[in-house]
């Protein structure tokens, strides 16, 4: 069934946008599935903060080209499904490949992330890194001392100090700033 031009103009701007506030996009087949499997992935999609649509390949390229981003050829061919990552990429990665086991008709062709296009082998290494929480829990857990209590180390050198003094001193300067402007603003 053929689209209006003004009907095609919408899903570029759309797909442009999505592109915007993705940390990856992800394209997939899902040929043979059923409503109620393309529902059932929509849900995991969603709950990895995602959003999927089934795309017309020439406007997603389109709009690719639009915004900068390599267009892959290669995995933009057949009835594909375009997964845009609008919170953590490994995080949908991990979830878009459990997703994969679990249903025979869905595929992984790739994605595109970082500027560059990725295979299913790079999907599946993007999937084993740590998420943008874990990161941070990791991170908070090492400058707090925590890791360093248990082991009944100090936090008094090494890399932990040093993160600990640079979170400190940015704190510090903000601090800083508001004083000054509040002075600045009670005419002190």
């Amino acid at each position: 069934m053929a689209i209006s031009r003004a009907r095609k103009e919408e899903l570029v701007a759309l797909y442009a946008d999505l592109i915007d506030r993705s940390d990856a996009i992800f394209v997939s087949k899902y040929t043979g599935m059923t409503v109620k499997q393309l529902e059932a992935l929509r849900g995991v999609v969603r709950e990895a903060n995602g959003s999927l649509h089934v795309t017309k390949n020439t406007l997603l390229a389109l709009a690719l080209e639009q915004k900068g981003q390599p267009v892959p050829d290669d995995i933009l061919k057949g009835q594909v499904a375009a997964t845009f990552s609008l919170g953590d990429a490994p995080s949908m990665a991990k979830a878009l490949l459990k997703h994969e086991k679990a249903e025979e008709l869905f595929e992984i062709n790739g994605a595109v992330f970082g500027g560059q296009v990725l295979g299913h082998d790079q999907v599946d290494a993007l999937s084993s890194m740590p998420s943008m929480d874990e990161v941070r829990g990791k991170l908070l857990s090492l400058v707090s001392g925590d890791i360093f209590k248990t082991k009944m180390v100090r936090l008094t050198s090494g890399p932990s100090r040093n993160i600990a003094t640079v979170l400190s001193n940015s704190v510090r300067q903000v601090i800083n700033v508001v004083d000054a402007y509040s002075k600045k603003e009670e005419g002190v």
